[in-house]
């Protein structure tokens, strides 16, 4: 059935108005993007083919444009609707068990870039990797790295499994399904994690896009969403070689309390880095002088 208001003998500019009218009419800010992005999608279009002039309309597409555009009104993302997510300027796929990557956790990738030497075989770990889209991005730019990616979700690891290799750093990583670091062994260079970390108390008050298609497996961090930071804190500097470097992705206000947690176990050098928006975002620390054994690493 055409979602109501789609015109009956549409062409592209036409069609354009009247989908962003509805999804302006439904609360979606990015009314008219979106509708471009369908429109492309379902058509086949060029990119700003619309701008360009107007794109023939086709049966085929039309059908698809209607299943999508009935999507996007129910508040599903574009980019869940369309199964791809660019980050750091890589196509990743995505799935209902993994993550929507936001363009904030770009910021996590530099914090690493800017503190580690580039030509190094460096050794990574991944925790809660989700689409691998982290980790990934990082392999693309350190070319002598290998990287393991840890996630819960069976189907998330298998997803960044399959982004891995089809960007080309299959050979140089692993994923595995693990609750962080239970049954890990072994020390790495770099551990970096984007983990739950929303209060339970805020659920209701997440944008629909969120709450109703990011896994809540990937969102809620305990009563405070504070729980993954005090076992981050209390359990990883034994998986850390000398020297080697913690960064951990936070929401916006977190960023004196997961300091402290990490001040009160040893960390060292602990600093809070902002966004694209200004706000606390990534956590970097080092470990303490003399971390404990974990799991039998020396």
């Amino acid at each position: 059935m055409r979602p109501s208001g789609l015109p009956t003998s549409p062409d592209a500019q036409a069609l354009f108005r009247a989908a962003t009218a509805q999804l302006t009419a439904a609360g979606v800010e990015s009314s008219r993007l979106d509708a471009r992005l369908l429109l492309e999608a379902a058509f086949g279009w060029k990119p700003y083919a619309l701008t360009l002039g107007t794109p023939a309309v086709t049966a085929e597409g039309l059908a698809r444009f209607e299943g999508m555009l009935a999507r996007r009104l129910a508040r599903e993302p574009v980019s869940r609707i369309l199964g791809l997510r660019d980050f750091w300027s890589l196509p990743f796929q995505i799935s209902p068990a993994t993550l929507d990557p936001r363009p904030d956790s770009e910021c996590l990738v530099q914090a690493v870039l800017d503190r580690v030497d580039r030509h190094k075989p460096l050794r990574l770990l991944d925790l809660g990797t989700g689409s691998g889209c982290l980790l990934i991005a990082l392999l693309t730019e350190l070319p002598a790295a290998w990287g393991l990616g840890l996630d819960r979700a069976p189907d998330a690891a298998a997803m960044a499994q399959r982004n891995a290799e089809t960007l080309g750093v299959g050979g140089r990583s692993a994923f595995a399904v693990g609750d962080w670091t239970e049954a890990l062994a072994g020390r790495f260079d770099v551990i970096l994690s984007n983990p739950p970390y929303i209060p339970l108390a805020d659920r209701d008050s997440l944008a629909p896009e969120v709450r109703c298609f990011d896994p809540a497996l990937a969102l809620f961090g305990g009563a405070d969403g504070l729980d993954p930071y005090r076992r981050f804190a209390a359990g990883l500097a034994g998986f850390l070689a000398p020297g080697g470097l913690l960064a951990l992705e936070i929401g916006w206000d977190q960023g004196a309390a997961v300091t402290a947690l990490l001040q009160q176990q040893g960390w060292r050098d602990v600093a809070c880095l902002p966004d694209l928006a200004g706000r606390d975002r990534v956590i970097v620390a080092y470990p303490p002088q003399t971390p404990r054994a974990v799991n039998g690493n020396p």
